[in-house]
């Protein structure tokens, strides 16, 4: 850790200070929405369909409006979507705990989704821009400090929630309330590097020609496949271990083990993995081996499911339990080893134009890829169960990990992952 924060002191303090952003918006978002569904469908009584309708409202106002916040970011700067975001999800979470109503809901729902989709594309190109040289670096920082508040949200979370929800509500809205002022007093102004070109050319035009950046388009369409296996921690992963450990205490259990496993390891090994793939893997070759680091993580269920289920007891317990954290453990080391060169790749085929827009871009074909792969996910679990076959999805996830695996090698070997060198990047301007 001393290590950790000493590469974290030694950025500048726009870099620091977003690092610590990052945290603190993921400490709001995940103390608050792991414990949303419960208050809908109790506190409120809505019908299990509408409270779906609620959080799917959610999902898609941020995924749907990544690529118009990404734009918005690369003609108006930076800082202004980020203060923009959190002032939104301020007010998205303080009504979630405060009204009542359906369409109000969904109002506040939309709200708190819409402010992702602001932010997220903006903090990344700030980030990427004000890092420099030093991307991959200051991105594995980041994936650290992302993890960070994931772990410790739904911790808060729930003792909150345990007082009343409403409290949680408005904690997290204080929360990005608090974030929006000290980014307001102390973020300094960035502007995309290509923003006064970008003012010139219409937003479709930018569209068009981003979609025309066909590298760009095979790198998002192979890393689908990381984010699906990724989210299997959220979804296939308890599922899991609920379904052998019951919902009982080693079902809860087994899944708050998952995710603990998941954010420490990543916050112990991130820089030294990090550090180990930039002294021995180019960056393509580091995406492909990351890939299949995850696609591997589906081996211990693969085996496991070869095992017959004891009835109770310990051998009941350790098969719930220790065949899913080894997977949500692979999963978290193929991610620390891709994820900051994953990041740099993006501005790099960006050639450090538009790279707001490439990132909502990127973000939104990942999110659809996500929705795609959670229900072919869902049905896989649903048809193994059924037929008395637990192994179909584990097949299933690990082959399509190693099929983006061989995509990302066979765009690193034909060079698309490099751009052309009659096309030079613009020099970063450090601030205006």
């Amino acid at each position: 850790m001393k290590s950790t924060l000493a590469q974290v002191r030694s950025f500048d303090r726009s870099v620091r200070l977003l690092l610590t952003n990052q945290f603190t918006i993921n400490l709001g978002f995940y103390m608050l929405m792991p414990y949303l569904a419960q208050h809908l469908a109790g506190t409120v009584g809505l019908a299990g369909w509408l409270v779906g309708l609620v959080l799917g409202v959610r999902n898609f106002s941020q995924q749907g409006m990544f690529l118009l916040g990404g734009t918005l970011a690369d003609r108006w700067g930076y800082k202004p979507l980020i203060v923009a975001g959190c002032v939104l999800r301020t007010l998205g979470f303080a009504a979630l705990g405060l009204v009542d109503s359906l369409p109000a809901l969904l109002l506040a729902s939309a709200a708190a989704g819409l402010a992702g989709a602001l932010f997220n594309p903006a903090v990344r190109a700030y980030l990427a821009q004000d890092a420099g040289e030093r991307r991959v670096e200051a991105f594995a920082l980041f994936n650290i400090f992302y993890q960070a508040g994931i772990l410790l949200g739904p911790l808060v979370g729930m003792v909150l929630t345990g007082i009343d929800f409403r409290i949680t509500c408005l904690t997290a809205a204080g929360i990005f309330a608090v974030l929006s002022v000290i980014q307001i007093r102390s973020l300094p102004a960035r502007t995309a590097v290509d923003s006064k070109a970008a003012d010139r050319e219409s937003v479709l035009s930018q569209w068009r020609s981003i979609l025309a950046n066909r590298p760009f388009l095979l790198f998002s369409g192979a890393m689908i496949g990381s984010y699906v296996l990724a989210f299997q921690v959220y979804l296939a992963l308890p599922l899991e271990v609920r379904r052998i450990g019951g919902e009982g205490t080693v079902g809860t259990a087994g899944v708050a083990a998952l995710f603990a496993v998941s954010g420490i390891a990543t916050i112990l090994g991130q820089t030294r993995v990090t550090r180990w793939c930039r002294q021995r893997l180019p960056s393509g070759h580091a995406l492909a081996v990351g890939l299949l680091a995850m696609a591997a993580a589906f081996l211990p269920l693969l085996f496991a499911a070869a095992v017959p289920v004891p009835e109770a007891g310990p051998g009941r317990w350790v098969l719930a339990v220790v065949p899913p954290a080894a997977c949500a453990l692979l999963l978290a080391i193929g991610t620390m080893i891709a994820y900051p060169f994953e990041m740099d790749t993006i501005v790099t085929l960006a050639r450090g134009r538009l790279v707001a827009t490439h990132y909502g871009l990127y973000n939104t074909i990942c999110g659809v890829g996500i929705t795609a792969g959670n229900l072919l996910t869902g049905a896989a679990l649903d048809a193994s169960r059924a037929a008395g076959l637990s192994a179909i999805p584990w097949i299933a996830l690990l082959l399509l990990g190693l099929a983006c695996a061989a995509a990302l090698n066979a765009l690193r070997r034909s060079g698309r992952l490099t751009p052309s060198p009659t096309e030079p990047q613009p020099v970063p301007e450090r601030s205006r």
